[in-house]
């Protein structure tokens, strides 16, 4: 990050510690309070001007400030104001404390605190708490958690990371190798590796540990955690390491999970407002809009309101929306990202694998006999079709027809009803005749399913579209390009056209050619709107996608801006959604499946189609992948949003596809 200053609140001008402690005295005397003088005066002062303030205050009038605050405030806005006139680390300490006191405790507060500090804060925190609450934070803490989750914590409470800056070369090495060693390498995982070492060596040490475990694994270390660990332990050094690559970045990501969504988590929010005031929120701010296209101040302003809104956006500092690009630090983050992603071969999981002991015959007879006479047995045939591969359930199909004499999809279609007969249906397909029977309901009736197409032609590979083609022709008699052309328009239509051509380059990056296309791309973001969009869709439809994601990198280093920025700022309508998709797509694709499927559930109503579409089509590819993608990302598991949001045998069904609960 940048060096110097990079806290949003400093040392008020010309400050007068008992001017400022009667002004907060007339603030509060009488009946009710001035809420709009507390806030101002407050949150335009440094925490040690706060601690002047108090003083003043108790020589002045006798009286504590903070207990007169918390007698004249209430609710969130009490809480931010008087968490702002506590020292730094009487402020952790506190939060420890109420972390882990009573029934259960807090664990992402722990993790959040003991993950992100300094060795100084550590050692400070440790003392305020044993002066604040005459006990020893470390004893309490162990009493209060169990397992490598709380080795891990201890390691950390000792605040003896090696922060000289000092990196040996050939400790790397050895590092990275015993990391893979614990892990990836062996059946099961040595955690006391994983402990000692990302919880004591330097932070400049680990990062080029886990570039090197990268090139050694093909894996980045956070995938291997995700694989290898599991629980609060996992969760724990997935922050460490986050928090080793950058602590704005964490931070913004916490920051956006306390606010998105239903309700609030003002804790977590005043928390992290507080702490980072005054040492690196103008670093948040700018991972928060290169993360998620969005202002921190923005979100907080339509997250929150009255005077604990105003306190909030006073510590948050500015709108970044207004600048229009990225500052330095957060481009050299964005550089970093693209960097890890062009270099890191993610390993896909699907969540169906072929049954063993698989008998065609026995699962056609079977079917058979849960769909003859009155009634249907559901449960035999959700049971056998959803724990069959595609390739299995295309004997099965066969078996039941040169067995049977009957057509298994018809039998299907006449037992089965609504959305569960448009799952099982979807299972019974192949891969092709699937995409292609999605592709024409995306297109039929009145409107079309423009982010449906989308979703298809982007996540999809070569073969699978040149499929999706034959497939197309066979079952609708016609030319899957003339049924786009006659159902779409204008430049949304030529990138439909363009990918449906199933003709991307399939190879791996070229640098010399990634530096030429990404200043292609910035050179064409200075040209009229319709000559920038078809030199975008040229290079993001034919380039391979470790080509693009190296462009991508590069593209933020040349123009200081991030592709997915620029195409949501200077792009609209279904053009827009499709290379925006696009653009998601390549960065990370089981990410922005996962996202598809929140949207298909969140809120008033369910977007079946689009439910049944990705459960079907990547149960074999990167099913697991995505669920992982949508636990880390909305802090619930796709397990758990499928069961709020469905019922009955549909549910039953979808919930076997997803393979488990994250």
């Amino acid at each position: 990050m940048g060096k110097g200053y990079r806290g949003t609140v400093t040392d008020f001008p010309g400050f007068d510690a008992n001017g400022d402690a009667e002004t907060l005295y007339n603030a509060m005397k009488g009946m009710g309070s001035d809420k709009e003088t507390i806030l101002d005066l407050v949150s335009s002062r440094s925490n040690a001007q706060r601690q002047e303030i108090a003083v003043a205050y108790k020589s002045l009038y006798g009286k504590d400030l903070i207990g007169d605050l918390k007698y004249e405030l209430t609710g969130k806005f009490e809480r931010l104001i008087v968490c702002l006139m506590r020292p730094p680390a009487y402020h952790d300490a506190k939060e420890i404390r109420d972390a882990i006191k009573g029934v259960g405790t807090n664990e992402k507060c722990l993790i959040e605190i003991l993950a992100s500090r300094t060795n100084k804060q550590i050692h400070d925190m440790a003392a305020a708490y044993k002066d604040a609450y005459g006990s020893d934070m470390e004893a309490d803490t162990v009493g209060d958690t169990s397992g490598h989750f709380k080795k891990m914590l201890v390691v950390l409470l000792q605040g003896t990371r090696d922060e000289s800056g000092v990196v040996n070369a050939d400790l790397v090495g050895e590092d990275s190798r015993e990391l893979y060693a614990a892990g990836e390498e062996q059946w099961g995982t040595d955690e006391a590796s994983f402990i000692m070492l990302l919880g004591n060596r330097s932070i400049y040490h680990l990062r080029m540990v886990f570039d090197e475990y990268q090139q050694l694994t093909e894996k980045s270390i956070e995938d291997s955690i995700k694989s290898e660990l599991s629980g609060d332990f996992e969760r724990l050094m997935l922050a460490v390491v986050q928090c080793i690559r950058s602590v704005p970045m964490f931070f913004a990501k916490r920051l956006y999970k306390a606010m998105k969504g239903l309700g609030t988590a003002d804790n977590t929010l005043i928390r992290i407002m507080i702490s980072r005031s005054e040492l690196d929120m103008l670093d948040i701010r700018e991972c928060f809009r290169l993360q998620y296209e969005k202002s921190l101040y923005n979100m907080i302003k339509d997250d929150t309101s009255g005077v604990y809104k105003r306190t909030l956006l006073q510590l948050c500092g500015g709108d970044d929306d207004i600048a229009g690009e990225f500052f330095p630090e957060a481009a050299q983050i964005a550089y970093k990202m693209w960097e890890i992603s062009a270099t890191t071969k993610m390993q896909l999981r699907g969540t169906i694998r072929p049954a063993s002991g698989f008998d065609p015959n026995s699962d056609a007879k079977a079917l058979r006999k849960a769909m003859k006479g009155f009634g249907t047995d559901e449960d035999t045939i959700i049971e056998i079709l959803a724990n069959r591969s595609n390739a299995q359930r295309q004997e099965i199909r066969q078996a039941f027809k040169s067995t049977l004499g009957r057509d298994l999809m018809a039998d299907l279609k006449s037992e089965l009803s609504k959305n569960l007969g448009r799952l099982i249906l979807g299972l019974v397909m192949t891969p092709a005749e699937f995409d292609a029977k999605m592709m024409k309901k995306a297109m039929e009736g009145v409107g079309t399913d423009e982010h449906g197409l989308i979703e298809i032609l982007i996540t999809r590979s070569n073969q699978e579209i040149q499929a999706m083609n034959t497939a197309f022709q066979d079952a609708f008699k016609k030319n899957l390009e003339d049924a786009i052309t006659s159902d779409t328009s204008g430049h949304f239509r030529q990138i439909l056209v363009s990918l449906a051509q199933g003709a991307r380059d399939e190879g791996p990056a070229d640098i010399n050619g990634a530096m030429a296309d990404a200043q292609e791309l910035a050179e064409a973001c200075n040209e009229d709107s319709s000559d920038m969009e078809m030199k975008f869709m040229s290079i993001l439809c034919t380039r391979s996608f470790p080509h693009l994601r190296r462009v991508f990198q590069e593209f933020v280093k040349c123009s200081n801006k991030d592709i997915e920025l620029i195409v949501k700022k200077e792009m609209s309508g279904d053009f827009k959604n499709a290379l925006l998709g696009l653009v998601r797509s390549v960065k990370n694709q089981p990410s922005y499946l996962a996202d598809r499927l929140y949207k298909a559930m969140k809120g008033l109503g369910t977007d079946d189609r689009a439910l049944i579409r990705i459960m079907v089509s990547r149960s074999e590819i990167d099913l697991f992948n995505i669920r992982k993608e949508f636990k880390d990302t909305h802090d619930v598991s796709l397990h758990e949003f499928i069961q709020g949001d469905t019922s009955g045998d549909y549910r039953k069904a979808l919930l076997l596809l997803c393979g488990g609960e994250d």
